[in-house]
């Protein structure tokens, strides 16, 4: 057996340089990974191990000549020196090759990279964005969106993204709620895991499968409840708060399998999250016996200097160590100051020695050690990426994840002949806004402009008109998006258009990097002129479609109150413009649902369905002292779980099997439902529980359960749901998990507003 290591090795010697074949002369194959681990960190000098918790951006054209000068220099000669564990933003297989060969072959172990991206919603081939897919309520579809953009990162050479996003968050104002499953922890949960599984596979093993890349879980944790929807503010919630809404998706992808978490830019209890030993020590790494590794997300270790919590540069490198952040992303500090830490006894060498193994663990479990050129497959790449396969898959998850709002003189679905029908809006003949944010790898003016998808239906009369320029100078990723403000000038052709019409399709919104990081807002109303030009165009003919364009939750009361039709089509990614003439035309009968409420106005903000109840509730007294606006109904507009069908849907006979339980049974739940319309159609079946008296009070309603069901006209199927002590309990304020006796309501319904009542007494 010596022997045929030895001549292993000598063979790896040959075929990839010294640096590989000496790591591969203490990595037996056939030993179990954690015995690899052992044997390789044996070999490693503290240097070695600090640089392994070092992430670095791309910093060069790496099939260039090697960089002269300032940081990229430095960065680069850290790569040769085996100083680098992780890259990102390093895309596509000539330079992913190119950076992994440095690692492999010129240094003194040749420890293969992990290579990280923000594969958010997709690679080059998009998917809706994240809120508009959870909108679909399939976690399937959704699974299968993750393994798409899985498919195409991999094959570009990329085996880690920095995704999926869980932080539940109830506040439009920030831009982030794009990345997210809207405002429920349940439903997160839910989609959190089917995303980690659509990103890794089924199992631990499915990670060494070529078409697979480790997911990350961020941003851990509390960042979607900053206050004022600020970007990198701080978060001040009760435990209460973060047990029962914050934690439980991130818990759920820890039960999904995931390999690698982020932390978050906030404070939380006034620690900077990076530095929280609370959060990553005894939550992940102890109470959930969490095995993979935490990354910091960018430049959060050195930014604690910034939130006044570390003194200075070795202080932040420490309290990040400390409190269990493994991998420092584009700090610098750990590669800088981290062995000195150590030899002055500031740092345990066992706390590297941790931070190492389970970033070392994730490379094993990635094959890379067996093949650091896996991802390296340029005719893969070819036959991968924009793949018609990929592509139909997209647009499966875009029809999907579009919402009907409101459908009234039966505008919808539009006839496909015979209709003339005036297009109107500067989005609608975008091909680069409907992308969305977090699409770095995607190529501008890619997506399919609703204009497009239109066209295909040729016998009808199609007249477009943008009305007015959105913007009013180009908007990038990295820059503020201005708004054209001023330029009416195209509002006349607009309205002439709309005049000779029979149907006036306006597609209107937010532009695609109006959302995401950084892009906190104050007002939620629709940007620049688009308002006024709705409302001039409603003059000429009342007769219009909305279609909207958006990243968030929008303040829209007027076009709520006069625009006959609303669709949210949210941005959706490469195929949009077919996904919404295909739901327009009534090829696809919309099935989405809410998952973030719609404010009235900014000033309800944050608004969200699972609220708790005040003391006083309701006017009781018929007097002006009770929970309410004096301005404006305390509602939403549109409810968390709301979405409109081409068909209807009716609910009868909800029954629970028995009136008493015991803890530990299971209660059955059922209900009728009838698609009581003229076409197929698929309704989300919602099952809500208020927990009636309890030791911290609970909201007035959770959801404990859903069911995506397919019914052809006519049809009725009765829908089952069974609740357990997982789904009656709550957390307390020491995150202890309790189930407690008393009396339950149930409600079964097509929204969070709306359904059929019942209760029960568990003993």
């Amino acid at each position: 057996m010596k022997k045929q290591i030895k001549k292993y090795a000598f063979v790896l010697l040959i075929v990839f340089g010294n640096g590989y074949a000496q790591t591969k002369r203490y990595m037996d194959p056939q030993k179990p990974i954690e015995d690899r681990i052992s044997l390789l960190m044996k070999e490693m000098t503290l240097e070695e191990k600090a640089g392994q918790m070092n992430q670095y951006n791309g910093f060069w054209d790496v099939t260039g000549p090697a960089p002269k000068g300032g940081s990229a220099e430095l960065k680069y000669e850290h790569l040769r020196k085996g100083l680098v564990g992780s890259m990102l933003t390093v895309r596509g297989v000539k330079e992913v090759r190119a950076v992994q060969k440095i690692a492999v072959e010129e240094t003194r172990l040749g420890i293969p990279l992990i290579i990280g991206f923000d594969v958010i919603h997709g690679y080059k081939t998009l998917s809706p964005i994240p809120l508009a897919e959870a909108a679909s309520w399939d976690l399937e579809a959704i699974r299968k969106s993750a393994a798409i953009a899985a498919d195409e990162a991999s094959a570009s050479g990329i085996n880690w993204t920095f995704a999926p996003n869980v932080d539940v968050s109830n506040d439009a104002r920030w831009g982030r709620v794009m990345e997210g499953a809207g405002e429920d922890p349940y439903l997160g949960s839910k989609i959190g895991y089917a995303r980690v599984k659509g990103f890794q596979g089924e199992t631990v093993a499915d990670l060494a499968k070529v078409n697979t890349i480790a997911a990350c879980a961020k941003h851990f944790a509390a960042y979607g409840f900053v206050e004022a929807g600020l970007e990198y503010n701080m978060v001040d919630i009760s435990t209460s708060k973060l047990y029962n809404s914050v934690l439980p998706p991130f818990k759920a992808t820890v039960d999904a399998g995931i390999r690698t978490f982020m932390n978050s830019f906030n404070t939380l209890n006034g620690v900077p999250a990076t530095g929280n030993a609370f959060l990553q020590r005894d939550i992940l790494k102890g109470k959930w016996n969490f095995d993979g590794f935490v990354v910091s997300d960018y430049a959060s270790i050195r930014e604690m200097i910034a939130h006044g919590y570390a003194k200075d540069e070795a202080d932040a490198a420490a309290k990040a160590v400390l409190a269990g952040s493994d991998m420092d992303m584009e700090s610098y500090l750990y590669v800088a100051k981290l062995v000195a830490l150590v030899k002055e006894g500031k740092v345990k060498e066992s706390l590297v020695d941790d931070a190492v193994r389970r970033i070392l663990r994730v490379k094993f479990e990635l094959g890379l050690f067996d093949d650091p050129y896996r991802y390296c497959d340029e005719k893969r790449e070819k036959e991968v990426v924009g793949s018609k396969a990929n592509n139909d898959g997209v647009l499966d998850m875009a029809k999907k994840s579009i919402v009907l709002l409101k459908n009234e003189k039966n505008l919808l679905p539009l006839k496909k002949s015979g209709q003339k029908i005036a297009l109107i809006g500067a989005l609608a003949n975008d091909k680069n806004s409907p992308l969305g944010s977090w699409r770095i790898a995607a190529d501008d003016n890619t997506a399919v402009s609703v204009l497009e998808g239109m066209q295909q239906y040729k016998d009808n009369q199609l007249t477009f008109e943008k009305g007015a320029d959105l913007l009013s100078q180009k908007a990038t990723f990295l820059t503020e998006t201005v708004f054209n403000t001023t330029d009416k000038s195209g509002f006349e052709a607009a309205k002439t258009a709309a005049k000779n019409a029979d149907v006036v399709v306006m597609v209107l919104g937010e532009y695609g990097f109006q959302s995401g990081e950084a892009r906190s807002r104050t007002d939620l109303n629709l940007p620049g002129v688009q308002q006024e030009l709705l409302e001039e165009i409603y003059k000429v003919n009342p007769n219009i479609v909305l279609v909207l364009n958006n990243g968030r939750p929008l303040s829209i009361p007027w076009a709520a109150q006069n625009i006959p039709a609303i669709v949210e089509a949210w941005h959706l990614g490469t195929q949009t413009g077919n996904a919404v003439a295909q739901v327009l035309y009534g090829d696809y009968n919309p099935s989405g649902k809410l998952t973030m409420s719609f404010p009235r106005n900014v000033g309800q903000v944050p608004i969200y369905y699972n609220k708790y109840s005040t003391g006083r509730p309701i006017d009781s007294d018929k007097n002006v002292f009770w929970s309410h606006y004096m301005d404006v109904e305390k509602t939403p507009l549109f409810p968390f779980g709301f979405g409109l069908s081409y068909t209807t849907f009716d609910y009868k006979n909800l029954k629970i099997n028995k009136t008493v339980f015991s803890k530990g049974e299971k209660i059955q739940v059922s209900v009728d439902v009838t698609n009581t319309g003229n076409v197929d159609g698929k309704e989300v079946v919602q099952l809500y529980i208020n927990d009636a008296v309890a030791s911290i009070v609970r909201p007035v309603k959770e959801l404990k359960g859903f069911e995506l069901v397919t019914l052809k006209k006519g049809e009725t199927k009765t829908i089952q749901f069974t609740l357990t002590d997982k789904e009656l309990g709550f957390y307390d304020n020491e995150g202890q998990y309790l189930t407690e006796p008393g009396l339950f309501n149930i409600m079964v319904g097509w929204n969070s507003n709306e359904g059929l009542t019942g209760k029960f007494e568990l003993k």
